[in-house]
C-alpha cells in the first residue's frame, strides 16, 4: 500500500486531506518535556491509586513485554522501567502545540475523535501547491514541523478525508499519499479497527465472518442497510472511500504557553533550570513557526503546600537565544527565589516581532542588546534591581530629582548625536562631599575638600533654587559655578550649593 501511494503520488489532485496520527499521545505529551528519558522504557499510569493501569507507553517499554491495562503491581516486574502519572495539563499543552504547528499550514484544521491513547488531526492542505508544492512536499515540510516539537508522528494523504484517517494509522514505515479514485484499493486490506467501531458493530461484523475492510465493502449495500440501517450504510461507504465529510475546521487560539507537573517537591534551582531548557525549546519552536521571537516569559512555579511564586522577564528586544532566556530566569529566581519546594512549572511567553536595530552610519555603537539583558541582570542581582537601570529626570529643580527605570534601547539618529557630541559633561557626586568655605561678603574666596585647600579664581552665582515648600521636605538651596586652583595649581572646575535651610555648603558636581 505504501509503494503504491508514493509512485502515485503524480495522481493526486485536489482536494488534499493529510491526516496527522499522533500513537501514544500520553506518553509523548510527557516525553516531550522530559527529553533525558527519551531513550527509556517509559509508562503512563491513569486512574487513582491502587487501581491505577497502564493507558500508554513508549516503543522501549513494548519491547519490554509492557501491555496496556496492566496494573502498577505487575509492572513491579519489570526492571529499568520509568513510570509516569497521566496529566491532563500537559496534553492539553501538546494537542495546543501541535494545532500551532498545523495552522502554519493552513487554517482549516479538524481534531478527529480518537481512542484514549491517540491523537489525529486532519488539515485540508487544498490550494496550497504554490505555497508548500506539491503533496509528497508538503507532507515532509509538515513531517520535520511535528518533530521540531518533539512528536513522533504518522502521515497520510487522500482526497477522502475518511480515507486519510483510516490510513494513518497504518502508515508507521513512511508517509502515504493515496492516487486519485484508488481510495478503495487502499483501504481493502485494513482490518475493521480501522474504522472505530462501537464494541456492538464490531461484534456484528465478527459474527458475519468479516476481518477487513475489503470485505464489507463487498457486501450488497441495499442487504446491508436492511440489517444495520444508516449507520451500515456509512461503514459500507467509508470502507470503500466514498463517504463524504463536511469539515468542521478548529479555531485555535495562538498561545505559547508549557506546563510541567512534578511527584515530588524540586528545592534545587539547578534542577529547575534543567526542566526549564526543554520547556522553552518548546515556545521557541512554536514561535518561529509563526515567524515571531519571545518578547515576555513569565513563570508561574506551584508550591508545594499550595500557593504560587510568580515571575517575569522581559528583555529589552524580543529575542529567539535559548542560552540568554534561561540565564534571566537564572539570574531572575536567584534573587527572587521560592519559598518552598516547586511542585509544578507554567511558563507563557508573549510573542514579538522579530525585528532587528537599524543604527545610523555614522551613529555611535550602542551595546548589544542581549548582552546588556544578560549583565544588567548579573548587576541587578548583586546592588538590588532599583540601582540598576538608567536615569529619567522627574519634574522638579531638585538637584537629585530623577529616578532609575528599565534600560531600553535608544533611538537616537545620527544628527542628535553630532550635536551633543561636544557637550560640556557634569558628573554629579553621588553623595555629595562636605566643604568648608571661606566668603568675603557675598563673594567665594577659597574652601577645603579633603584634606586640600583651594583658591576660588572665578565664580558664577548664586543661582538661587526652591521647592517642595508645601511637604515637610522642602529644600533651598544656592548654587556657585566655581573655577579653583590648589597649591599645584591643578584646575578645579565644580558645582557648590549652599543648603540655606541647613546652613550646610557641598560639592556637588565636577565639570569634564
Amino acid at each position: 500500500m505504501e509503494k503504491r501511494g508514493v509512485m502515485g503520488a503524480s495522481k493526486v489532485k485536489e482536494p488534499l486531506y493529510v491526516c496527522v496520527y499522533v500513537p501514544e499521545f500520553p506518553t509523548q505529551a510527557l516525553l516531550r518535556l522530559r527529553p533525558d528519558l527519551a531513550r527509556s522504557p517509559v509508562v503512563v499510569l491513569a486512574g487513582d491509586p491502587p487501581l491505577e493501569q497502564v493507558c500508554s507507553a513508549n516503543a522501549q517499554a513494548f519491547k519490554l513485554g509492557v501491555m496496556q491495562g496492566m496494573t502498577r503491581a505487575e509492572l513491579d516486574s519489570f526492571t529499568g522501567l520509568c513510570v509516569l502519572r497521566r496529566s491532563e495539563a500537559e496534553e492539553r499543552s501538546a494537542s495546543t502545540a501541535l494545532l500551532g504547528v498545523a495552522a502554519a499550514f493552513t487554517p482549516r484544521i479538524e481534531v478527529q475523535a480518537a481512542q484514549t491513547s491517540t491523537f489525529v488531526m486532519v488539515l485540508d492542505m487544498t490550494g496550497t501547491t504554490r505555497i508548500f508544492g506539491p503533496a509528497p512536499q508538503a507532507i515532509s515540510s509538515i513531517a520535520r514541523a511535528c518533530t521540531a516539537v518533539r512528536f513522533s508522528v504518522q502521515l497520510a494523504a487522500s482526497a477522502n478525508l475518511h480515507t486519510a484517517v483510516c490510513i494513518a494509522p497504518a502508515a508507521r514505515k513512511a508517509p502515504v499519499i493515496v492516487p486519485i479514485d484508488q481510495e478503495r484499493e487502499c483501504l481493502r486490506s485494513l482490518p475493521l479497527s480501522a474504522l472505530n467501531l462501537t464494541a456492538q458493530q464490531a461484534d456484528t461484523l465478527t459474527l458475519w465472518g468479516l476481518h477487513t475492510l475489503g470485505e464489507l465493502a463487498g457486501l450488497p449495500e441495499i442487504d446491508l442497510v436492511v440489517r444495520l440501517g444508516q449507520e451500515g450504510k456509512r461503514l459500507w461507504l467509508l470502507s470503500r472511500g466514498e463517504h463524504p465529510h463536511l469539515m468542521v475546521p478548529e479555531e485555535p487560539a495562538f498561545t505559547l504557553e508549557e506546563f510541567l507537573a512534578f511527584d515530588a517537591p524540586i528545592e534545587i534551582l539547578d534542577s529547575l533550570l534543567f526542566v526549564f531548557g526543554p520547556m522553552l525549546d518548546q515556545l521557541l519552536a512554536r514561535a518561529q513557526n509563526h515567524a515571531f521571537a519571545l518578547a515576555s516569559v513569565t513563570v508561574k512555579l506551584g508550591l508545594d503546600g499550595g500557593g504560587e511564586h510568580e515571575r517575569t522577564i522581559k528583555p529589552a528586544l524580543p529575542v529567539l537565544q535559548r542560552d540568554v532566556l534561561l540565564k534571566l530566569l537564572h539570574l531572575d529566581l536567584q534573587a527572587h527565589p521560592p519559598s518552598a519546594g516547586v511542585m509544578s512549572i507554567f511558563l507563557h511567553a508573549e510573542p514579538g516581532d522579530r525585528s532587528k536595530v537599524q543604527l545610523g552610519l555614522f551613529a555611535p555603537q550602542l551595546p548589544e542588546a542581549l548582552r546588556l539583558d544578560v549583565t544588567l541582570a548579573r548587576i541587578a542581582a548583586m546592588v538590588g534591581e532599583e540601582r540598576v537601570g538608567r536615569a529619567r529626570l522627574l519634574d522638579t529643580h531638585r538637584s537629585d530629582g530623577f529616578a532609575m527605570e528599565r534600560f531600553v534601547v535608544p533611538e537616537r539618529t545620527a544628527k542628535q548625536s553630532a550635536a551633543t557630541r561636544h557637550a560640556v559633561a557634569l558628573r554629579r557626586c553621588r553623595p555629595p562631599l562636605d566643604l568648608s568655605v571661606q566668603q568675603e561678603g557675598q563673594r567665594l574666596t577659597a574652601f577645603s575638600l579633603q584634606g586640600k585647600r583651594y583658591t576660588v579664581q572665578e565664580a558664577y552665582g548664586p543661582w538661587r533654587k526652591s521647592g517642595d515648600w508645601w511637604t515637610s521636605e522642602v529644600w533651598s538651596h544656592e548654587e556657585w559655578d566655581v573655577r579653583a586652583t590648589d597649591k599645584a595649581e591643578d584646575t578645579l572646575l565644580c558645582l557648590i550649593s549652599h543648603d540655606l535651610l541647613r546652613h550646610h555648603w557641598q560639592l556637588e558636581a565636577l565639570y569634564d
